[in-house]
């Protein structure tokens, strides 16, 4: 069975936005999606996000097709009124972080790869970097 990665919105933005240092590891693991090995996730707050922040550098309708071909390979976890009520109550320190938590857990994510961990301490699911995601295959099976 395909692990469930759920992608932080600042990895989509990584990966979208081709932001170094960082881009190369949100493409691994974009890559790991593309040939099934991995199943990822993000919510459907992540696409608003993404697409403000970008269109803000490039071309809107630019950015528009970089989410379409990201679709591709990534599910969505629906943003939904029980988990909005959820990230209110959470004891998260940043509210979309929370909404993000909580869109991991709907979909049985198994680990959230995001580059801001210290925002996600009450997180129940294990939390990595994008590199420290991509370590950890490469200890354990020949993915890359």
């Amino acid at each position: 069975m395909k692990e469930k990665l759920f992608l932080d919105t600042n990895v989509v933005i990584d990966l979208l936005g081709e932001r170094e240092p960082f881009y190369e590891s949100a493409a691994k693991i974009a890559t790991l999606a593309d040939k099934g090995k991995a199943q990822i996730y993000v919510s459907a707050l992540t696409y608003s996000t993404a697409y403000y922040l970008l269109a803000r550098f490039e071309n809107s309708e630019v950015v528009k097709e970089k989410i379409r071909k990201f679709k591709v390979i990534a599910d969505t976890s629906d943003l939904t009124d029980k988990i909005v009520d959820k990230g209110l109550a959470s004891k998260f320190p940043d509210f979309e972080d929370s909404l993000q938590y909580y869109c991991a857990l709907k979909v049985d994510c198994s680990i959230i790869i995001t580059r801001n961990g210290k925002d996600f301490k009450e997180s129940d699911i294990p939390v990595l970097t994008p590199d420290e995601y991509l370590n950890s295959l490469r200890q354990i099976k020949n993915y890359t």
